[in-house]
């Protein structure tokens, strides 16, 4: 590696990660993952990370002008990465009660997990406090392709993969292709 090529990673790569390590609010948070690209941990919540969890992808688009959003809400909030998961860039996750993404799984470039709806969707109620929120579980060896959103409620199957572009708003089976928008199975895999 020459001297420009380490001067260019520290500047436009290291301090980024250091930024967002020190915006990072989240107090507890157990686990190491390998940064490869900024990750910003917010919340009153649990935030946990299991062995060999890859943030960020080099090759790949918006490597340089993005970051990784985690929070867990609330004092009983809880993301829980497992083993083994690549996440690329661009990716955020967002738990008021519990997101589960279980061991090896790989998410594609800008995706996002949401287990509520932000805000109260009843007109009169919008700027309140009661959001609905329901737990979302990606079981093991899940691949999600690039620009996938998953809302609450949503369990996805072991071994599945769901397709660029997708709005997973239900939950979807073991060993499938899925994609669209909204999501349906357009295969079945071999388990």
């Amino acid at each position: 590696m020459n001297i420009t090529h380490k001067i260019k990673t520290f500047l436009f790569v290291t301090l980024r990660i250091w930024k967002y390590k020190l915006l990072s609010d989240c107090k507890n948070v157990t686990g190491k993952p390998n940064l490869f690209h900024p990750l910003l941990l917010k919340g009153k919540g649990k935030i946990s990370f299991g062995k060999n969890v890859q943030i960020g992808v080099v090759a790949s688009p918006n490597f340089y002008s993005h970051y990784t959003y985690l929070e867990a809400r609330n004092s009983d909030s809880e993301i829980t990465i497992g083993d083994n998961v690549s996440i690329n860039n661009a990716f955020s996750a967002v738990a008021f009660s519990k997101i589960t993404i279980q061991n090896n799984v790989l998410i594609g470039v800008n995706c996002a997990i949401i287990d509520n709806d932000g805000h109260n969707l009843e007109i009169d109620k919008r700027n309140y406090d009661e959001i609905k929120s329901e737990a979302v579980f990606i079981a093991e060896n899940v691949f999600l392709g690039d620009d996938v959103t998953i809302l609450k409620g949503v369990t996805i199957g072991k071994n599945s993969v769901i397709g660029n572009g997708s709005i997973v708003t239900k939950s979807i089976p073991e060993n499938v292709i899925a994609a669209g928008n909204p999501v349906k199975v357009i295969r079945y895999l071999q388990p």
